[in-house]
């Protein structure tokens, strides 16, 4: 199956196009579960009626996590975005969000304790302590800020809740992936 290479789309008039290696009815049950209904139905809130397309992702992010009453926000951002996670902090307590910051540096690891074929001096980004640290706080939802290419795998592998992503680095585009993409076209 490649939906890049079909012409048919069936799937987007909701008929099935049976090329699927999944078990459909298997899917429909997970999507039945009362957390996943949680945030489907938030997710629709943002989305139904015309508002698609209406919020920035920031305020997508501050509605939805109303919407699912988390109380706890993390935010795993890079040290070069600190005065964004900062702001974003400060967005979010204006909302009665609690926020909890974990920097790419925390615990303080050197390059070769994390890389073994590291010989670069100082520190190193860490994103599986992040996580754990995230992990540890018990917030409710992780928010990615700018973590680099790899770092942000290993912290979606290792935090164990709701994570979205706010920031994706890309420093040549003034942080907007899409502009890269613009000029293969």
């Amino acid at each position: 199956m490649n939906c890049l290479t079909c012409k048919a789309k069936s799937c987007c008039g909701a008929v099935s196009c049976g090329a699927e290696k999944f078990d459909l009815d298997e899917q429909l049950s997970v999507y039945h579960e009362k957390d996943t209904q949680q945030i489907v139905q938030a997710a629709a809130k943002l989305v139904d009626n015309g508002r698609a397309g209406t919020l920035s992702r920031i305020e997508e992010l501050v509605e939805f996590a109303q919407l699912m009453n988390y109380q706890k926000i993390g935010l795993a951002y890079c040290y070069g975005m600190e005065g964004i996670a900062e702001t974003v902090r400060d967005i979010f307590s204006a909302k009665g969000l609690k926020t909890i910051g974990v920097c790419c540096t925390v615990g303080g690891v050197r390059q070769n304790e994390i890389n073994k074929e590291s010989t670069l001096p100082g520190v190193s980004c860490s994103p599986l302590n992040q996580a754990a640290q995230l992990n540890q706080e018990n917030v409710d939802l992780a928010v990615v800020i700018g973590l680099c290419m790899g770092h942000d795998i290993l912290f979606h592998r290792e935090f164990t809740g709701d994570v979205t992503t706010l920031i994706v680095k890309d420093r040549p585009n003034n942080h907007a992936p899409m502009k890269g993409i613009e000029n293969y076209s």
